[in-house]
């Protein structure tokens, strides 16, 4: 299945500059991100020059309009997997808020770019218009926490993740907690975080993984660098430069419990200075690299 030429593929339309208006204008915020990630990688990172297929499996592919998207969990990612079957699916889906969020996350029903061979995965890399969504990492943290730890329908993550970080940090823990794991507080689970042992074992759930670690923004270039601050006009460029905004919207986040800085700072009121560093060190690079500045309720001094 080789990527199909189109009139003009999205990464002609975003690097040549006779757009209309609107889109310059929303490019000028885009440019400066990559700007700033570009200047952020150069300082920071470390090279290393080679992914591995491994690497590449949060990168979803649509060879039909010339795009990959690189998902980062908690950041409007099941939205725009809906979007993606819709823009892959040859009309089998037409509205993305008629898929079923669990059918969004399903492999197998989106394409990811360590599927194809190398060859194949540099042509897609060097021609199609790469794209990643970001949000502050504390709030995308807070929200990761809420979502797994605190509703009751999680019982695979409470078992999985819950019963170890209580073995690990609840000293005294009740039989039962040990055994269900379904009440990890934001402290136990910030506990685990900074723990070393912790990444030792495996590597870190994509719900909290860093997004350097999971999108490699320092390897791959990035066109366009979306906020979750930003999501409905940073969506619609993207839409925009896929050519498809006439014909598709995307979903907008009816929720009103959204997790912001205010909900993040009442977690973060009860972590002690130490452990508020210990974890703003291991999030450092995501602060850096999408430039989000260190948060004004952080005790770390």
């Amino acid at each position: 299945s080789s990527p199909r030429k189109s009139r003009r593929s999205p990464l002609q339309t975003l690097y040549n500059g006779d757009q209309q208006q609107e889109l310059v204008e929303a490019q000028r915020s885009l440019q400066g991100r990559r700007e700033v990630l570009e200047e952020a990688c150069l300082s920071h990172m470390r090279k290393r020059q080679v992914l591995s297929p491994e690497d590449l499996k949060h990168l979803i592919v649509d060879d039909k309009h010339s795009l990959i998207y690189c998902y980062v969990p908690k950041v409007a990612c099941t939205n725009w997997k809906r979007v993606l079957m819709v823009l892959t699916s040859d009309g089998r889906y037409t509205d993305p808020l008629a898929i079923p969020a669990n059918e969004a996350h399903v492999a197998g029903n989106l394409r990811t770019l360590s599927e194809f061979s190398v060859p194949e995965i540099n042509k897609r890399l060097r021609s199609y218009l790469k794209f990643i969504f970001v949000r502050e990492p504390f709030e995308r943290l807070v929200s990761a926490y809420r979502n797994k730890f605190t509703r009751s329908y999680n019982t695979a993550f409470h078992k999985r993740y819950g019963t170890r970080i209580i073995r690990r940090h609840r000293p005294h823990a009740e039989p039962e907690a040990l055994e269900k794991g379904n009440d990890v507080s934001f402290q136990e689970f910030v506990q685990y975080l900074v723990d070393p042992r912790t990444q030792r074992e495996e590597p870190f759930n994509e719900h909290w993984e860093r997004v350097h670690s999971l999108c490699h923004p320092c390897l791959i270039h990035y066109d366009v660098v979306g906020k979750y601050e930003t999501l409905e006009p940073d969506a619609q460029a993207v839409l925009k430069l896929a050519g498809v905004e006439g014909t598709l919207q995307f979903p907008t986040s009816g929720k009103s419990t959204r997790t912001d800085g205010n909900m993040a700072a009442r977690f973060f009121k009860h972590i002690s200075p130490f452990y508020q560093k210990k974890l703003f060190n291991l999030y450092r690079m995501d602060f850096m690299l999408f430039n989000y500045s260190t948060p004004e309720y952080l005790r770390t001094r």
